[in-house]
């Protein structure tokens, strides 16, 4: 008989479907479980699989009380409270860099459409205003890639693929994070000093306390008039009332999105914005990356029935 998981977070069902057929799973459908299932049902669970954004505190793993391990379906674990996990014995598990390769692509999507006013150069020409010679002030040439200085903020294996892929268009890469690493390319050893060296930041940071509005405005500004920042990571790194500022005001000259405090719900004032670009969190969503995360998913799941240790966990 197949082993129980519970389905905590809400995911298409065509996501789950391989997972499904190795396991025996219980949907809540993004609901709190113990409105779809009943406490004797809820008792009998051990293992749980989770978007990493979805808030997990202790009051929720206690309502599973033979809950041995969260399994987080993608690179991301910051909604999980790894500390109640951890006191009360749980393991946590993701999928470490199954989309980065997608993510990066987002990214740079994202970077070349921001500074080469891609959305804007669209619409001008649906809107005919180009058939009609009509003039523009966002259509006036800008600077693009070559010579530019590329910032990431974060090296893991997404900021790496990232790295790579921006150097390939003539740009200076730097780089900082929590430690140095073994790339090609300057640390610099704080956000401050690679804002004020670079024009366009990418952020490719893990969530957490740490990295909450990391970038504010006093990080925008040091961007500059010509700044561009882009977002890959959580939401929670900008101060997005800040971020708004600076679009408004001139600040940086624009941003490209695929993440937003509070998704997915991105305020109204961001969405206004002519010189930003969004996307709907995006980055890790193509067939091979989720085909990627649901082999580590299931690896991680059959190591604990197994009695294993987690093929990928978290730390």
């Amino acid at each position: 008989m197949p082993d129980k998981v519970l389905v905590y977070s809400r995911f298409p069902k065509s996501l789950m479907q391989r997972i499904g057929e190795r396991f025996e799973l219980w949907d809540a459908g993004g609901k709190p479980p113990d409105q779809v299932f009943a406490t004797d049902e809820l008792a009998d669970i051990r293992a749980m699989i989770t978007a990493g954004s979805t808030p997990l505190g202790g009051e929720m793993m206690d309502r599973m009380p033979k809950l041995g391990v969260i399994v987080c379906y993608g690179t991301g674990y910051d909604g999980v409270d790894l500390k109640a996990a951890a006191s009360r014995g749980i393991a946590v598990g993701h999928s470490p860099g199954a989309n980065a390769s997608s993510v990066a692509d987002i990214a740079l999507t994202l970077m070349l459409a921001a500074v080469r006013r891609l959305v804007v150069a669209d619409g001008y020409v649906r809107s005919g205003d180009w058939a009609a010679s009509k003039p523009s002030p966002m259509m006036r040439p800008q600077q693009g890639m070559r010579g530019r200085k590329v910032g990431i903020y974060g090296m893991g294996a997404i900021g790496r693929k990232i790295a790579d892929r921006a150097a390939a268009f003539e740009t200076e890469v730097g780089y900082f994070s929590r430690s140095r690493h073994d790339v090609p390319y300057p640390y610099f050893p704080s956000l401050e000093e690679l804002a004020d060296w670079c024009s366009v930041l990418l952020i490719a940071v893990r969530a957490g306390p740490e990295t909450n509005h990391a970038v504010n405005a006093d990080i925008l500004k040091r961007l500059g008039a010509d700044g561009y920042v882009i977002n890959i990571a959580r939401g929670s790194v900008i101060d997005e009332a800040a971020l708004v500022a600076a679009l408004k005001d001139g600040t940086i000259a624009g941003a490209g999105l695929d993440v937003y405090a509070r998704e997915p719900n991105p305020p109204g004032e961001l969405t206004a914005l002519p010189n930003v670009v969004l996307t709907p969190h995006i980055g890790g969503h193509t067939l091979e990356s989720h085909h990627a995360m649901q082999d580590c998913v299931i690896a991680n799941l059959a190591a604990y029935f197994e009695g294993k240790p987690l093929a990928y966990r978290v730390g």
